[in-house]
């Protein structure tokens, strides 16, 4: 694992006067990298990545937009508390960072994670919430419990590899919900964790640089980090008891789903969230789109965003 640049660096590195800078809101302290004109533009990432996950749309959309994309609580140069990993608590977060920066009604884009913490928002928070995209991702709700820990022979396995299966076993729901395990396993091997979750999610490895994960390795490096990052999946539980509470999403709402899995689930899934719903495919993607396809994540979301 190579040396990895600050978010300053990585900030500046960026077309569109990107800065980094931390913000105190809601009992913890959010870092965030923000750059360009135009109404603010939210991005929430996920795991096991950081807010450069957004680093290939965030130039072409600052033409627009004030993009500010922001490591959620847990995340890269963010806090990392003992609680508050509920999708409720960190869309509170988002909503006190936005006000933070003196803006009252935004436009999110969550991938991963920062979908599930989009859709909180949005449900939580209407009047703050001009449009909402969801990134391969969808809000835990009850079929989350359906997953099987198994994987599932023709479809999520060939002759027992998990690399054949066309669907896809998600063996890190379960693992990351074993308190202390994990921190004492991945320590200072997070690049091993990194490069398998990309390499197994996503259609072409090389779209993700070498540099790029090297960025996510340093993120999750130390045993506080994996803890706060598996803290997002051990509060599933309340995100499921949470979403039994929230109406349909009244904001508008575009769902993109890379490769043919995500696509069909957020079809299946996103129309009865919503009132007015859109879910679109991106071709060529797995599960990382803004990196696997930023030219077609970038056409859609200026096109749902304008």
């Amino acid at each position: 694992m190579g040396e990895a640049p600050s978010d300053a660096e990585l900030a500046r590195s960026l077309d569109g006067g990107f800065v980094s800078a931390h913000a105190d809101v809601n009992g913890t302290r959010l870092h965030y990298v923000s750059g360009g004109h135009g109404a603010p533009l939210i991005l929430l990432g996920g795991w096991p990545q950081t807010w450069w996950e957004f680093h290939k749309i965030m130039p072409p959309l600052a033409e627009r937009h004030r993009v500010i994309a922001v490591d959620l609580r847990g995340m890269g140069g963010s806090g990392k508390p003992s609680h508050g990993y509920d999708k409720k608590t960190m869309a509170a977060d988002i909503l006190g960072l936005v006000r933070h920066l003196g803006h009252d009604r935004v436009d999110i884009a969550g991938h991963d994670i920062g979908g599930m913490v989009a859709h909180a928002f949005a449900a939580n928070h209407p009047a703050h919430t001009r449009r909402i995209a969801l990134l391969d991702i969808a809000h835990p709700d009850e079929r989350f419990y359906t997953y099987s820990l198994l994987p599932r022979p023709g479809r999520q396995q060939v002759d027992g590899d998990i690399h054949a299966g066309p669907g896809r076993f998600l063996w890190w729901f379960a693992f990351n919900q074993v308190p202390g395990l994990p921190e004492r396993l991945l320590a200072g091997r997070s690049r091993d964790l990194v490069d398998w979750m990309i390499d197994y999610l996503v259609e072409d490895p090389g779209s993700i640089s070498d540099h790029d994960r090297d960025v996510y390795a340093h993120a999750y490096a130390t045993p506080d980090a994996i803890r706060a990052g598996n803290a997002w999946y051990r509060a599933f539980g309340q995100d499921i008891a949470d979403e039994k509470t929230y109406g349909r999403v009244t904001a508008p709402l575009l769902g993109l789903g890379g490769g043919e899995g995500g696509h069909m689930l957020l079809q299946a899934v996103l129309p009865d969230k919503g009132t007015d719903v859109q879910v679109a495919l991106v071709p060529g993607s797995g599960h990382y789109i803004p990196e696997e396809q930023p030219g077609i994540v970038v056409e859609h979301l200026t096109r749902f965003f304008a």
